[in-house]
């Protein structure tokens, strides 16, 4: 077959451009309404289109020619200057491949390709016709993008610690019903990859991608999948997609971007990409191109304009001048590859899922799923690490270690190297259960994503924080954003029935050691309903010198002492908070005393509660009771209204020294029970333990 010669640049100035639409319905609809706008602006002549089905008579012009297949379009001598492409993914290459052979510049719909291998093939014939390809990625011709570059690159929100992209979008069951490929991740044996990231909230990701500066592929260093689906279908509905940026995208040592999304959220809101400063952040709601800015001074709103991707690529002479050039989004053809050759999503347990509606217009509902996505978003974590219910565990074998009494799973140690630096990544305890299966631990929480479980962390080691966060520090007489991030890393283990014994090193940003700790943790039975958990820790300089150990209180925080042993609670409804000799929060918080009890009812909303209680929704009542450290009359730290935690606070309002051959050292034991407690109570359960009442 002759293939019709191309039109010069002189020719295409001297006439409107042709342009042929192929895929008339779905989202080819709305190409026929943007047509009928830059026809009737005299911007361009749309000369024919193609489907297998035919547009409703009279939707088009009488000059517009049609075809059932672009084969059959091209060879009719139709000469088109632009071929857009608005039909079934699995379609896209193969069709793409033929416009630009017969040499028309080509709009691609998202996703414009179903493989990395066929983004290579579409590439190499656009290279070698010497044609232009524009991807649909219509958020990426928003005006806001080069806005929000220009006030990152002016430090406007600090120095950037990372991005999100989320989404909580639902969809019914007439959506995946609207065509054979919809929730297919093949079809027939050819690639599809439909899912909530590769299509329904590809924009997500891909405008996140280009405010992370990554383009190529090149610029993506790994994609981490975590996939789910609650929908009966092949593709993914609920899931988490971490993408690591190399050092090219122009942030040294590259970013994270995670993307959280799903289409099972109750209500349906607005995507958005978040750029997390040191300073603030920025918002991009990129469906209504409305950036919310927060800094110090306040927050503010800009809403911005919006390119037409096709009048773009009309007027572009070369690729340079594309907003959403087909090389451009090799970086999302990464995570569509990650995602292809990845394992099928897993099915999210239907008690972890109501469905509201009926008949078509049904829709699942994942519980709890916008607290996860905004944990996931903050904490960079994924759900299998956040611990949800209905998720695959995150972690091997080797990376974690059960406690059981009497052969009931009651705690879990977590080696923590999968938190983000930030929190700075620590062994800790989460999930901690009573012996019915009440969760009585949180860890990677919405409010403060740094906090872990149940175990040691310390602001301010000889000005390393290995607590996790943002800094005290007296200079800034408030807590700052600082690149002081220690970890803590477990170099031996001797685990037995009851006991586990640890030597843990201490590491600074640059990785050299700055304490040595030993570490032994202890387990028992107290009882049918109580089981004891006692923390021994010595902490002792590594670096042959006094390491100061502080807090924000030693820093000049007020009754901000924070630091050493800290537990992490999760929600607990009509708490109570005592000791001895004071009741409620104000009244305990940095007081010292021989124990402390809290009770309420525990949510089993939490993260990994209903797996085990096997009611998800329904609170249990449980008692924790801390019991203070023989080594020293640390005070109690007690959050309540803000969030829920306790510690014994090693550097209340002064630091401590850890000295070579002189050690740091303090023991905790915690009772953890199932029911309400009193005070007499506790007395019965401490006084054979030989532990002061």
């Amino acid at each position: 077959m002759t293939q019709p010669l191309t039109a010069s640049a002189a020719e295409l100035h001297s006439r409107l451009p042709r342009v042929a639409l192929v895929g008339v319905h779905g989202f080819g609809e709305r190409h026929l309404a943007n047509l009928d706008r830059l026809a009737a602006a005299g911007a361009l002549d749309l000369v024919a289109v193609a489907d297998p089905r035919p547009p409703a008579e009279g939707k088009l012009g009488a000059e517009v020619r049609v075809f059932p297949s672009l084969d059959e379009l091209l060879a009719a001598g139709t000469s088109p200057d632009v071929v857009i492409i608005s039909t079934p993914i699995q379609t896209h290459a193969p069709l793409a491949l033929a416009a630009l052979e017969a040499g028309a510049n080509v709009y691609l719909e998202k996703p414009p390709v179903a493989s990395m291998e066929q983004y290579q093939e579409v590439m190499a014939a656009a290279a070698s016709a010497g044609r232009l390809v524009q991807v649909g990625f219509q958020s990426l011709g928003s005006e806001a993008l080069p806005a929000i570059e220009a006030l990152v690159a002016a430090g406007e929100i600090g120095e950037v610690r990372g991005l999100s992209a989320t989404g909580l979008w639902l969809r019914t069951q007439s959506y995946f019903k609207r065509s054979r490929w919809a929730g297919k991740r093949s079809l027939n044996g050819t690639d599809v990859v439909d899912g909530v990231v590769t299509n329904a909230l590809a924009h997500a990701v891909a405008t996140g991608l280009r405010l992370a500066g990554a383009r190529t592929v090149s610029d993506v260093a790994s994609v981490e999948t975590d996939l789910y689906r609650a929908n009966d279908t092949e593709s993914d509905d609920t899931s988490v997609v971490r993408v690591r940026t190399t050092s090219s995208t122009g942030f040294p040592g590259g970013t994270v971007l995670t993307c959280a999304l799903t289409l099972c959220a109750p209500v349906q809101s607005a995507p958005a990409v978040t750029i997390y400063g040191t300073l603030g952040q920025l918002t991009l709601f990129y469906t209504e191109d409305r950036v919310e800015i927060t800094t110090p001074h306040g927050v503010r709103t800009e809403i911005f304009g919006r390119a037409d991707l096709l009048e773009n690529l009309l007027s572009a002479s070369s690729e340079e001048d594309l907003l959403s050039p087909l090389s451009g989004v090799g970086a999302y053809v990464s995570v569509l590859e990650a995602i292809r050759t990845a394992g099928a999503p897993r099915l999210i347990h239907p008690d972890y899922v109501t469905w509201e509606g009926e008949g078509d217009d049904a829709h699942p509902v994942v519980h709890g799923i916008e607290s996860l996505i905004r944990r996931a978003a903050l904490g960079q974590a994924t759900f299998a690490e956040l611990g949800a219910p209905w998720a695959e565990s995150a972690a091997a074998p080797s990376d974690v270690a059960e406690f059981r009494v009497a052969g009931i799973p009651v705690a879990t140690l977590q080696d923590g190297a999968r938190i983000r630096p930030t929190s700075s990544p620590r062994p800790y305890l989460h999930p901690v259960r009573t012996l019915a299966g009440t969760v009585v631990t949180d860890h990677v929480p919405e409010d403060h994503v740094w906090h872990l479980g149940a175990g040691v962390a310390i602001q301010d080691v000889d000005g390393i924080n290995f607590w996790g966060g943002r800094t005290y520090t007296r200079d800034a007489g408030a807590y700052v954003w600082r690149k002081d991030h220690g970890h803590i890393v477990t170099e031996s283990v001797d685990h037995s029935d009851g006991q586990r014994r640890e030597q843990l090193s201490w590491l600074g940003p640059d990785g050299s050691p700055v304490l040595r700790e030993q570490r032994e943790w202890r387990w028992a039975a107290v009882g049918h309903s109580a089981w004891k958990l006692t923390l021994d820790f010595l902490l002792e300089s590594a670096t042959g010198r006094p390491v100061l150990l502080g807090s924000p209180g030693s820093n000049g925080r007020p009754q901000g002492g924070y630091g050493g042993f800290f537990w992490r609670l999760p929600k607990v409804n009509d708490a109570t908070i005592w000791t001895p000799d004071f009741r409620g929060e104000d009244a305990v918080h940095g007081t010292a005393a021989p124990w402390l009890a809290w009770s309420g009812t525990f949510d089993a909303g939490t993260a990994g509660a209903a797996h085990v209680t096997g009611d998800p929704g329904l609170g249990h009542p449980a008692t924790l009771v801390f019991l203070a450290s023989p080594q020293a009359p640390d005070p109690w730290f007690v959050r309540q209204l803000g969030y829920p935690g306790v510690g014994l606070s090693l550097a209340w309002d002064g630091p401590v020294a850890a000295e070579p051959g002189n050690p740091v050292h303090r023991t905790v034991t915690v009772l953890v029970t199932d029911g309400f407690l009193a005070t007499q109570d506790i007395e019965q359960l401490i006084s054979p333990l030989g532990e002061p009442a």
